[in-house]
């Protein structure tokens, strides 16, 4: 604590001199005193981030998110936020009017979806091929929905006609999918499901959070009923917001509810107004939004809409293929067997036998300033991570991680068992 004194300077404005003389711990009030960790300065170290996220963040990106504040509801604030809504459109592949950014991370997108389209007692279903249909599975649980999953093993995906019988047999009103499964490194097929659905009066709920600007993706050809993503993997912004798309017949159901939704941060209809899309005149404060990661995230979709989707899904599909040559031709498997179904942002390796793969990446990060990652839910300790997202998705990236993989595997220790 510090003193001062104040005296009525040019214009009637108040002029405070502070003392650099420290307050005495008999004056002072505080009883908790100044972290001395806080004294520090915080440089943060520069790395390669070749995990599954978050991804590096170009200088294009960080400038933009330095830029000045300005308030949330100013009219240059919502003429950005409409530039996102257009971005989004633009790489989901839709016309939804009911396109938002919600200020979180993947998570609370799928907690926005859930928490709107589903009321409690009512039928959830969950497609399990890794962790995100696990997590889906646990949120629809806590809002008391019935939740029935179809699972299968680590690294395989669901057929149509999977598909179909389980929501024959389960009769749900939200059906959940992930397009991107970052945790077993598949990509879903995604085409005739959401006929599917619909078929059985049913919205169809996708998680692209890691397939988005990676993968083709196609929201209203493809009859996804919700669809979201995140920001800090094929986008390289960030992390902190998500996009989040509803279609007209998912509007139907969030906007006809019998129950207000468990989130007032995530209610739909708050947000709708607060993002301009239920047509009302006025935008009514709902919360206070991350004004510099909507910089980021503009700036993000527009490098994208610069760059072309096409030529985005066509780059990462190159480098995966590019990618997954190397490391066959080190010796080493694909986690993945089926080629059509490995997501090309995010590469799942099977761990090297006889070696501990804490170790491997521990080796990597130390030696070479580089994040890969292990598996993560079902694939703990069977896999090595590597994700080459947005910016970072280039054979330049690639010869680094496989260098680094190579050296690791000559000095890392191997156990003769």
């Amino acid at each position: 604590m510090y003193l001062s004194s104040c005296s009525v300077g040019h214009q009637g404005l108040p002029l405070c001199l502070f003392s650099l003389e420290p307050v005495s711990r008999a004056m002072s009030s505080v009883f908790v005193p100044p972290p001395k960790c806080l004294q520090k300065t915080f440089v943060a170290p520069q790395r390669h981030m070749f995990g599954p996220g978050p991804s590096n963040v170009p200088p294009r990106i960080l400038a933009a998110g330095a830029e000045p504040i300005i308030g949330h509801m100013h009219p240059e604030m919502l003429e950005i936020m409409s530039d996102i809504k257009s971005g989004i459109q633009y790489a989901f592949q839709t016309r939804n009017n009911m396109t938002i950014a919600v200020s979180g991370t993947g998570h609370t997108a799928m907690e926005c979806a859930i928490f709107n389209a589903v009321e409690p007692g009512e039928g959830v279903l969950t497609a399990v091929n890794g962790i995100w249909g696990e997590r889906a599975a646990e949120m629809a649980e806590r809002i008391g929905a019935r939740v029935n999953s179809i699972v299968t093993s680590a690294g395989g995906y669901f057929t149509n006609e999977e598909i179909d019988q389980a929501l024959t047999k389960h009769k749900p009103v939200l059906f959940f999918l992930t397009h991107g499964e970052s945790s077993t490194g598949v990509v879903h097929p995604l085409d005739g499901i959401g006929d599917i659905c619909h078929k059985h009066n049913c919205l169809c709920l996708v998680d692209c959070v890691a397939s988005m600007g990676g993968v083709p993706l196609y929201m209203d050809k493809q009859g996804i009923d919700i669809l979201y993503s995140g920001s800090q993997k094929v986008l390289n912004a960030p992390p902190g917001t998500a996009p989040i798309s509803f279609s007209e017949r998912a509007c139907q159901k969030v906007f006809n509810r019998k129950t207000k939704p468990v989130s007032f941060f995530l209610d739909m209809t708050w947000l709708a107004n607060y993002w301009g899309c239920d047509g009302k005149p006025a935008r009514i404060y709902h919360h206070t939004a991350p004004v510099s990661a909507f910089y980021s995230l503009r700036e993000s979709l527009a490098i994208l809409a610069e760059q072309g989707l096409e030529n985005s899904w066509q780059r990462h599909k190159e480098v995966a293929e590019y990618f997954h040559e190397g490391l066959e031709t080190m010796g080493l498997k694909l986690f993945v067997k089926d080629k059509n179904a490995r997501l090309p942002t995010v590469t799942t390796i099977v761990a090297p036998p006889g070696y501990d793969w804490k170790e491997i990446t521990s080796y990597i990060m130390k030696n070479h300033n580089l994040e890969i990652s292990g598996g993560l839910g079902p694939s703990v300790g069977q896999v090595l991570r590597v994700g080459l997202m947005g910016g970072n998705s280039s054979k330049a990236s690639v010869d680094m991680v496989l260098e680094a993989l190579r050296d690791a595997l000559r000095y890392c220790h191997k156990s003769k068992v």
